[in-house]
């Protein structure tokens, strides 16, 4: 390829949306000189820059959409802290066959023992394979849903908290709901049911969610649907948050 034909072809790689054929053209065709590649294997080597450019970006996009708190990896956890967590489970997780299957993934615990870690660190390996993935506490859950129904666009939300491939609903039970909270939070879960995964984080055991919801009845509807085919891992570890700080006292 002689450089008045590169030239030709870059604006039309860019025409076409195809920037980073467009950014490695020129490196691609010295190389392909220098290594004597036959042009299928030149164009291949070519469009495989351009596809895990497409993916990279996506990934990125993805975990900026899910509005996560910090960007915790599952390889920053502490495991080694953590003795009771089944790590082959988390491993299991990450691979996202619990997505396929609309499976929700609950974390029980106490206050810093690393939930909400866990959770956004799976969060970030949904994004990874290509998962639209949105990221909310409980109580921001139940602001942004009642600031939807005073503004006479309730529908539009709930369609939208259907709509993601994985929800993520972090620090569930910290503070109780509203009657008016309750119910909508639980539109959100019953719409999700069995249709797509959600991961819940919390600090309070299951029989105490009536403490969070008020109505023992629909609790009990709540908790049927969510823990059904859940996986539901219990963080009895000590605190690092704790530990970390009596370590300094």
């Amino acid at each position: 390829m002689n450089a008045a034909v590169t030239a030709a072809l870059l604006p039309n790689l860019r025409s076409l949306k195809l920037s980073a054929m467009a950014a490695n053209l020129e490196r691609q065709v010295r190389q392909a000189r220098e290594e004597k590649e036959d042009y299928e294997e030149f164009l291949f080597n070519l469009t495989e820059m351009e596809i895990a450019t497409r993916m990279e970006n996506g990934r990125k996009r993805r975990i900026r959409d899910a509005r996560f708190p910090l960007l915790k990896p599952l390889e920053t956890f502490e495991f080694e802290a953590a003795p009771d967590l089944d790590t082959r489970l988390i491993k299991e997780l990450v691979n996202g066959q619990y997505i396929k299957e609309a499976r929700n993934v609950i974390f029980l615990g106490r206050s810093g023992t690393g939930k909400t870690h866990l959770a956004t660190g799976l969060g970030m390996a949904a994004c990874g394979q290509g998962v639209r993935t949105r990221f909310v506490t409980g109580c921001g859950l139940a602001n942004e849903l009642m600031e939807a129904r005073d503004e006479k666009i309730l529908s539009r939300a709930l369609k939208r908290y259907a709509g993601y491939g994985l929800l993520i609903i972090d620090e569930l039970g910290y503070v109780p709901f509203s009657k008016e909270s309750a119910d909508l939070i639980f539109q959100v879960l019953t719409e999700r049911n069995e249709r797509k995964s959600v991961i819940i984080t919390t600090n309070l055991g299951f029989g105490d969610w009536t403490q969070v919801f008020g109505d023992p009845t629909l609790t009990a509807a709540l908790l049927d649907r969510i823990t059904h085919k859940a996986q539901i891992i219990n963080c009895t570890w000590e605190s690092y948050r704790l530990r970390d700080s009596l370590k300094k006292g």
